[in-house]
């Protein structure tokens, strides 16, 4: 078990909200389950989260390992990036669920993980081991994964943070005018549609940025950053303005070029999470879109034998 053992050089009405701004490696969440399993001392005696924090309180934050895991290992061919060992970079393809979830509790990204690296176990939680943040199960792309607790807790507190820079490849339905643009709404659960998500007055603060690439057909290329991490934050924002992704049936409509939604994950820029070194990664887009855009732009409809592009593109350190 680790500790982290410190003294506290300011005052706070609360322990558990001094050591969210002290720890910055724990979300508020983490830092409240180990005040309330006992794991958070004060001056050598267990503490409460509501307790105050005085300037010169010793205070030691015991931290347990992992837990074990109860996922199945299975076998599948991933695209492994780049790894050390800290961390990994995947390239998902579109088609394959993140993690175990009910209805779909196997055959997995999480489980074809657990058979290459066994220690994954715990690492986050019990049911998402290793994931710092996810993709949509139609969505491709590059994907972050820790191998360890620290850099686990290190990343997601840069996503947190909004420490970690990503950008998407989409095709979009019709032309949007403008070259580049900023879409500011708060995103929240569709109140009609348990299953979606809408721009929802007093919804979570979300931001997307965007940049045309270029017209195709009646379709817009586009470059797509979010400034934030909602759940379906680029499909619900593009949909807001008129321009749903190709292929996307929750928000849009179904497609003659693809059978999902166009969305490829083709950047991943973060710091590593040991070294501090900026880290950024490019990938193109696999077969299958690079296909769709063919038949996007002579009106050709799709068929299913496009296949993953092993190219890939990998910057160490900021320009």
């Amino acid at each position: 078990m680790e500790s982290r053992i410190f003294e506290a050089k300011v005052e706070s009405r609360r322990l558990d909200q001094y050591l969210t701004n002290h720890c910055s490696e724990f979300s508020r969440a983490e830092i409240q389950r180990l005040i309330k399993s006992g794991l958070v001392n004060v001056n050598g005696k267990t503490s409460k989260a509501s307790d105050r924090v005085k300037i010169g309180d010793n205070i030691i934050i015991h931290v347990p390992e992992p837990s074990p895991t109860h996922l199945i290992p299975q076998p599948m061919d991933l695209d492994i990036i780049w790894e050390d060992q800290h961390l990994l970079i995947v390239n998902k393809p579109a088609g394959l669920t993140v993690h175990p979830a009910p209805g779909h509790p196997s055959h997995t990204l999480v489980n074809a993980l657990l058979a290459i690296y066994p220690n994954l176990p715990g690492i986050g939680g019990e049911r998402r081991p290793g994931i710092v943040h996810r993709l949509d199960k139609d969505t491709s792309g590059l994907m972050l994964v820790a191998k360890t607790a620290h850099s686990h807790r290190t990343l997601s507190n840069a996503i947190k943070n909004r420490r970690i820079r990503k950008g998407y490849t989409a095709l979009l339905n019709g032309h949007i005018n403008h070259k580049t643009g900023l879409i500011d709404a708060c995103i929240a659960r569709d109140p009609r549609h348990r299953k979606r998500m809408a721009i929802v007055d007093g919804g979570k603060p979300s931001k997307t940025h965007y940049s045309v690439i270029r017209y195709v057909n009646n379709f817009t290329l586009a470059h797509i950053y979010p400034e934030t991490g909602r759940t379906h934050q680029i499909r619900v924002h593009m949909a807001s303005i008129g321009h749903p992704l190709v292929g996307d049936k929750l928000y849009g409509h179904m497609s003659p070029i693809l059978p999902h939604q166009f969305l490829h994950a083709h950047l991943l820029g973060f710091d590593h999470p040991v070294t501090e070194n900026y880290l950024e990664f490019s990938i193109p887009l696999p077969n299958s879109l690079e296909t769709a855009l063919i038949y996007a732009d002579n009106d050709i409809e799709y068929n299913t034998d496009g296949i993953n592009s092993p190219q890939q593109h990998i910057k160490v350190g900021r320009e």
